[in-house]
């Protein structure tokens, strides 16, 4: 496998720019073959902290409370600390406790903190705004002392932390876990001395003790320079000397038994050398995964993809949670999403994870990357406004949210009660292109803030009211469409009864040597992305799809193929590489564009030469 180029995403403005607690056993519906999870410390009765409360400890595959409750850990990476800011990014446009805020509105339970070792050095954090009031109780303070506050305040609206030694120094990552500069013992003092900081504040549950460990770096091996699963216990065991109950997260390494993956996410190894701690229960393996905005990779390129995916994940860390060994949390995913392959990659990987509305809390932890836009190969949760939230990012996630842990770090209440089931689900009209669909209004103990519309399982659209229309559909096809309501705290209810409908009759576009069709992938409030396939009829060297938006749409991105508007007018030629078709075959490019009012689908017109 290429090593995959890493870390532009941290760098490219860090200096310029100036769960879940499920209060209920694990759900009887568990996926076939998945192996049982461990009850023999599950609470019997009620308990008056709330969910999510004090320290965590493992059961098998499963992360619990203080109370023994199972907890899932669905939250954001914010990184800067890392890099030569020395301290998260954004605060040069925003308030901290106002960020920590939207990421508990948006149904975030958990932060996770890149640091380097230089923040022990008293740094003092570059580019934090604090005119007109904001970021007031953070002048003056070094990167430590701002730390301390992310954490306190964190603690206050119900969310966790993660800490990540994301680096040696704010320079860049290094494949080991020392370097020349910062040595082994540099990185266990640190790491013991975050433990020892945070002693008696369960807000901070636990310390991802190096980010990404990949060639030289092995497992198993027994070569003490370079065996990393041995450097995770000299450093795990030391963390927990300091503090017995914190949490270790332990990534994996990049290559075992002559086989490659991404960086941080090969635990190949750890079924055969697992991670040997003193303290028991405090175990959690962590991995990275990630998409063709990272890089390229041969699994991708799969004539069965994304049906090959569960196996690769299988393969490499999932074997881990399927049988009952240990927790697994994806400490880092993400994509710009601007290619089809990124959004069924994320689609899968977000299924693979096990949606909290079927599984609770018996299902894989996450943390996405990254909260920040100005990660170069994925963007972020939040615009380059750094207020905006990109609505099509957070979507994808909705299925594996889950409700917020109760603030304070282990008293007071949070809204963990689901909404009830939308009921009454009806198709009310169709088109060759739409599906209109309504629904009775479900009920909630605060209130319903709107409803996740899903097409054949995949998340298609949200509404904050109780009718939607599919749009982008192909004439004379069924689909199966089920919906989710869900309230401010990011609780989701079941998924309604199913309803099918079929659209009217009609074609895909034609012409001469080719056809076209559209489908629409995404659509949110004022945008969407969408795939054209175009089928040869004849040999082709190269097409040109046209079109006439019908209402009013704009192009605003595309991918492989050359696409432009003029008005409403919009014409897509093919690039060098996939303009050769033989007979019967067919390629497909897609878009990116914004609507408002409708987003009725274009009649497409196909020529080739």
């Amino acid at each position: 496998m290429p090593h995959p180029v890493r870390r532009l995403r941290e760098a490219l403005l860090a200096v310029a720019l100036a769960s879940t607690a499920l209060i209920a056993t694990v759900p009887a519906a568990q996926a076939a073959g998945a192996a049982p999870v461990s009850t023999a410390t599950a609470a019997t009765t009620a308990d008056a902290t709330a969910a999510g409360s004090g320290y965590w400890h493992t059961s098998g595959r499963q992360l619990l409370d203080e109370s023994n409750r199972p907890v899932r850990i669905a939250g954001i990476n914010w990184f800067g600390f890392e890099t030569a800011n020395y301290v998260p990014h954004g605060l040069w446009s925003r308030d901290y406790k106002s960020m920590i805020d939207q990421m508990k509105t948006l149904g975030y339970n958990t932060i996770r903190l890149p640091y380097s070792d230089d923040i022990f050095k008293g740094t003092s954090p570059v580019s934090v705004n604090t005119s007109g009031g904001m970021n007031a109780d953070l002048q003056g303070l070094n990167s430590l002392q701002v730390m301390d506050k992310i954490v306190d305040y964190a603690g206050t609206t119900g969310l966790k932390v993660i800490l990540d030694r994301h680096r040696p120094d704010s320079a860049g990552q290094s494949a080991l876990w020392y370097t020349a500069a910062v040595p082994e013992t540099t990185w266990i003092n640190d790491l013991t001395a975050l433990a020892t900081r945070y002693t008696g504040k369960p807000a901070m549950i636990g310390i991802d003790l190096h980010n990404e460990p990949h060639d030289p770096a092995c497992w198993g091996c027994g070569d003490t320079t370079v065996d990393w699963r041995l450097a995770a216990e000299r450093a795990g065991n030391a963390v927990l000397a300091a503090n017995p109950k914190l949490l270790v997260f332990v990534e994996g390494n990049q290559s075992f038994n002559g086989s490659s993956y991404w960086w941080g996410g090969n635990l190949q190894g750890a079924g055969q050398y697992p991670v040997r701690l003193n303290v028991p229960n405090r175990l959690v393996y962590s991995v990275h995964d990630y998409a063709t905005s990272v890089a390229q990779q041969t699994w991708f390129s799969d004539p069965s993809f994304p049906a090959n995916m569960p196996g690769v994940w299988d393969k490499n860390w999932g074997y881990l949670f399927n049988q009952n060994i240990a927790p697994v949390w994806v400490g880092e995913f993400g994509t710009t999403l601007q290619s089809t392959v990124d959004q069924k990659w994320l689609k899968a990987l977000v299924q693979y994870l096990r949606p909290t509305a079927q599984y609770g809390a018996d299902s894989m932890s996450w943390t996405f990357w990254s909260w920040n836009p100005n990660s170069g190969d994925t963007g972020g949760i939040l615009n380059d406004d750094w207020t905006t939230v990109n609505t099509t990012k957070d979507a994808y996630l909705a299925d594996v949210k889950a409700p917020g842990f109760g603030a304070g770090g282990g008293g007071g209440g949070g809204d963990t009660q689901a909404p009830s089931t939308p009921a009454g689900l009806a198709a009310t009209g169709t088109t060759a292109a739409t599906v209109s669909l309504a629904w009775t209004a479900a009920t909630d103990n605060v209130a319903v803030t709107g409803y996740d519309v899903y097409r054949g399982g995949a998340l298609v659209g949200t509404t904050a009211g109780t009718s939607y229309t599919d749009t982008g559909l192909t004439a004379a096809t069924a689909y199966s469409y089920s919906v989710r309501a869900r309230d401010a705290a990011g609780n989701v209810s079941a998924a309604s009864a199913a309803v099918s409908a079929t659209t009217a009759g009609g074609g895909t576009g034609g012409g001469a040597g080719c056809t076209a069709g559209w489908h629409v992938d995404n659509q949110w409030s004022t945008g969407f992305t969408a795939t054209v396939t175009v089928t040869a009829t004849a040999a082709t060297k190269s097409w040109q799809v046209g079109w006439t938006w019908p209402s009013g749409q704009q192009l605003t991105g595309s991918w492989n193929a050359t696409v432009q508007q003029s008005g409403a007018s919009v014409t897509a030629a093919s690039l060098a590489y996939n303009g050769t078709l033989a007979v019967g075959g067919s390629t497909t490019f897609g878009l990116q564009g914004t609507w408002s009012g409708g987003n009725t689908a274009p009649t497409l017109s196909c020529t080739a030469s």
